[in-house]
């Protein structure tokens, strides 16, 4: 996929410098799921289970260079879960937004009814990317994250892309027990 300023495209095994790049980053790390990784094995088996034979993983590059700086996701299964992450250098430039919009035009020519995200409270930039990619905010709910093992508040945004408005991804809401709708937002 091409943007006006960026390439979206799967991640090949000489990507793996740049991707450790962004992958060891704490900072950048905080609001995903996961630990930084802390050495190139690390990043290759994350590569392997994140990316490798992934049809909807896909690296986010600048024109310039075609070298990886973020990437850009959506889980196969029920909740057809959107995810990015950008290096900490790229951050505030509207880049995840572009390679958002981008990526939510392809699902749709895939056919995918709805796509869903979620994103801590304490992390509302990316709430603002949910927006500026058309997703709606749905509600909120509480879950002692895993393997981090903390308490997080997460918001849940939706973009039916079937034209479905009525539908709402509640998985989240009957798994856990706390949840409510957050308002102005």
């Amino acid at each position: 996929m091409l943007t006006e300023r960026l390439i979206l495209r799967k991640f090949e095994n000489n990507d793996m410098e740049a991707l450790y790049l962004l992958l060891s980053d704490k900072e950048v790390n905080t609001f995903l799921p996961w630990f930084p990784v802390k050495n190139m094995e690390e990043t290759k088996s994350f590569y392997k289970k994140h990316f490798l034979d992934q049809p909807y993983s896909f690296a986010i590059c600048l024109k310039e260079d075609n070298i990886p700086i973020g990437y850009i996701k959506m889980e196969t299964d029920d909740s057809h879960d959107f995810g990015y992450a950008l290096r900490r250098e790229f951050w505030n430039g509207g880049i995840v937004t572009e390679a958002g919009k981008a990526f939510v035009e392809c699902m749709r020519q895939e056919n995918i009814p709805y796509i869903t995200a979620t994103h801590d409270r304490n992390n509302p930039g990316s709430g603002k990317v949910m927006r500026k990619v058309g997703m709606k905010y749905c509600y909120s709910y509480n879950e002692q994250w895993q393997p981090k093992d903390f308490l997080v508040t997460f918001r849940m945004y939706q973009l039916n892309l079937d034209g479905r408005e009525d539908r709402v991804y509640d998985k989240y809401r009957k798994l856990y027990n706390m949840h409510f709708v957050e308002k102005n937002l």
